[in-house]
C-alpha cells in the first residue's frame, strides 16, 4: 500500500484521525490546516531525557571520530567473517564466521532492537563501508562525493518500508534454500555477506547518502519496526518552533562542520524513532544548538505517534507472517506438504516458492481479515474521519484507520517471535563462538569441552524459554494496544472499553498462537 510523500524520497508519516461529528471542535487533535503545515508538528508527548545535555555526552557526539570509531570494531569482524568463512575450517562450529554470525550475531541484533532501537544502524558495517567510500574519506567533511548522487524516484521511494522487506523476504528465501543459517558450508555465509556489501556500495555509488539503509538494506524495516520498542528516541529538536523558523535547514542540507542527515528524516517532524538512524550529523550541523539525543520510556515509539505510517503498518503484517512460516515449516505437515508442491511443480528442493509467499500471504490477510472485523464489531456508525480539513470516509480509509493501529500494536509480538525462533541455536550452540576463536589460533576442536557444551541442553528448557519471551511480548503488545485503543479508535467506537479490550484481545491472539507454535515445534532450530 502507497504511503504519499513529503519531497523527494522521504516518506510521509501517515495520520488518520476519526472525530465524533458532534465533537468536531473538541476531538481535532490539531487546528485544521488545510495548507498542510500542521503536519510537520508530532503531536506525540515529550521524547524524554536529553542525554546530550551533558558536556561530556555532548563534546562526544560533536566529535567527527565518533561514528567511524563505533562502526571500526564490526568492520573488522566483518572481514573476518568474509575471509575465514571462506579459508577457515568447513565444520560450522569450528568456523568462526558461522559460528558468530548464526549463534551470537542475531540474538544480540534482536537484544539491540528491543533495549535500544537503531543502535545497529550506528555500527552497520555494510552502510559504514558504502559511506566510507561515497565520502572518500573516514570521518572529515568534505565536499564531494563520489558517485552519481541520484535521487531514489519517488514513486519506489513513497513504499517506505515495503521496499526493504521485499529485499528481507528475498535475502530469507536464499539463506533457507542454501541452508546458510543451518548453519551449512562457511563458504556459503562469506557469499551471503559478500552480496549485501557488494549490493550496498552499488547503491552507495548510484545513490545519494543512505539511500540503501533507509529503504533497501534488508534488516531496515525490521530494525525500525521492532525497534519502536528501544528506549532511545534518536535525535529530536528541543525546541519545534526555532526548526519551524530555521531558514537554512542544515540539519537536513548539511553546513560546514557536517552533512546533512542520511537518512531524509527532519528533526522538527520525528515523532518516533523508525528512521533515525543515530548518525548524529543532525546534531553536528544545527546551527542553533537545538537538536539533542532523547531517552525514551520503552514502547513510546510504538505507542505515541498519531501520525501512523502505512508502509510500517504492512511491512509489521508480512513480517509476522515470514515469522510464522519459519515456526510452521518446523512443524512435519507443513515439510510434507512442501515436498508435496515441489514434486508437483518441479521445483528441486525446499522452500517451494509457492508455499513461501503464499504461507506469508495467507498470514498477513487474517491479520487483514482481524481488523475488518475488529472495525465491524467496534466502529460507530455515525463516526467521520477527518484530516486537514477534509473527509475521509471511503471504504479504504476507514479500514486503514483500525488496521494501523493494531499493527502497531503487536511490533512487541512480531519482536518476540523473532528473537525467540533465535534462541535454539543460541542456547545449544554458542559455546562453540569460544571454540571457533581459539581454533584461530590452533586450539579449538571438535572434542573441546566447550564445543560440546550447551547453555540450555534440554527442549523443555528451551521451549520454556521461548514461551516466557512470548509471555512479555505479549504482554507488552497488549498494553501497547489497550493505549492506542483508548487515545484513538474509542472516540470513534461504540464503547471505550470495550475497543480497549478487543484491540488488547487481538494482541494477545497473535502472542498465544505463536507460544503454542514453539510448543509444538519442540524447540527446532
Amino acid at each position: 500500500m502507497a504511503v504519499k510523500t513529503e519531497g523527494k524520497g522521504s516518506p510521509r508519516a501517515d495520520a488518520t484521525h476519526l472525530i465524533d461529528p458532534i465533537a468536531v471542535a473538541i476531538r481535532t487533535r490539531r487546528p485544521q490546516d488545510p495548507a498542510g503545515t500542521g503536519r510537520f508538528i508530532p503531536t506525540d508527548p515529550s521524547p524524554g531525557l536529553d542525554v546530550a545535555r551533558n558536556p561530556r555526552v555532548a563534546r562526544l557526539l560533536s566529535s567527527r571520530r565518533l561514528q567511524f570509531f563505533m562502526i571500526l570494531p564490526n568492520q573488522i569482524i566483518f572481514w573476518l567473517v568474509i575471509g575465514i568463512g571462506l579459508l577457515g575450517a568447513v565444520d560450522p562450529g569450528l568456523n568462526f564466521a558461522t559460528a558468530i554470525t548464526w549463534y551470537l550475531w542475531f540474538c544480540l541484533v534482536f537484544v539491540m532492537m528491543v533495549v535500544i532501537g537503531r543502535a545497529w544502524c550506528a555500527i552497520c558495517p555494510f552502510g559504514g563501508f558504502g559511506e566510507w567510500v561515497q565520502r572518500h574519506t573516514f570521518w572529515n567533511r568534505t565536499t564531494s562525493t563520489i558517485g552519481l548522487g541520484l535521487k531514489m524516484p519517488e514513486k519506489v521511494a513513497q513504499y517506505g518500508f515495503l521496499l526493504s522487506v521485499g529485499t528481507f523476504l528475498l535475502l530469507t528465501w536464499i539463506e533457507e534454500y542454501f541452508n546458510i543459517a543451518g548453519p551449512g558450508n562457511p563458504a556459503s555465509t562469506s557469499f551471503m555477506v559478500l552480496g549485501i556489501v557488494a549490493s550496498a556500495l552499488v547503491f552507495f555509488l548510484v545513490f545519494e547518502r543512505r539511500t540503501f539503509c533507509r529503504y533497501l538494506c534488508p534488516l531496515s524495516a525490521l530494525v525500525g519496526s521492532v525497534g519502536a520498542m528501544g528506549s532511545v528516541a534518536g535525535f529530536r529538536t528541543r525546541d519545534r518552533n526555532v526548526c519551524l523558523s530555521c531558514q537554512t535547514k542544515e540539519c537536513m542540507r548539511g553546513g560546514e562542520d557536517a552533512y546533512g542527515c542520511a537518512w531524509y528524516t527532519w528533526p522538527g517532524s520525528s515523532d518516533s524513532n523508525l528512521s533515525c538512524g543515530l548518525c548524529t550529523e543532525c546534531y553536528k550541523a544545527c546551527p542553533n544548538d537545538n537538536i539533542g539525543l532523547f531517552i525514551q520510556k520503552p514502547l513510546t515509539s510504538v505507542v505515541a505517534p498519531t501520525r501512523r505510517r502505512a508502509d510500517v503498518a504492512w511491512s509489521v503484517a508480512i513480517l509476522f507472517g515470514l515469522v510464522v512460516y519459519q515456526q510452521l515449516n518446523a512443524l512435519s505437515p507443513f515439510a510434507s506438504l512442501d515436498s508435496w508442491l515441489n514434486a508437483h511443480t518441479y521445483f528441486p528442493q525446499y522452500p517451494n516458492p509457492l508455499n513461501y509467499v503464499g504461507t506469508i500471504a495467507g498470514v498477513t490477510l487474517l491479520l487483514v481479515a482481524g481488523a475488518k472485523a475488529f472495525q465491524k464489531t467496534f466502529a460507530s456508525p455515525d463516526a467521520v474521519i477527518v484530516e486537514g480539513g477534509r473527509n475521509f470516509n471511503d471504504r479504504t480509509s476507514k479500514f486503514r484507520f483500525y488496521f494501523l493501529p493494531l499493527m502497531y500494536g503487536i511490533i512487541p509480538v512480531v519482536g518476540a517471535d523473532y528473537f525467540a525462533r533465535q534462541l535454539p541455536k543460541f542456547f545449544l550452540h554458542v559455546p562453540r563462538v569460544v571454540t571457533a576463536i581459539g581454533h584461530l589460533f590452533g586450539h579449538g576442536t571438535t572434542t573441546s569441552k566447550l564445543y560440546n557444551t550447551s547453555l540450555i541442553s534440554s527442549s523443555a528448557g528451551i521451549i520454556a524459554v521461548q514461551v516466557a519471551v512470548m509471555v512479555m511480548g505479549t504482554a507488552a503488545a497488549m498494553w501497547a494496544s489497550w493505549k492506542i485503543a483508548g487515545r484513538d479508535l474509542a472516540p470513534a467506537s461504540v464503547n471505550r472499553r470495550a475497543v480497549q479490550v478487543g484491540a488488547a484481545g487481538f494482541a494477545f491472539v497473535c502472542g498465544a498462537a505463536t507460544a503454542v507454535l514453539y510448543v509444538l515445534m519442540n524447540a527446532a532450530s
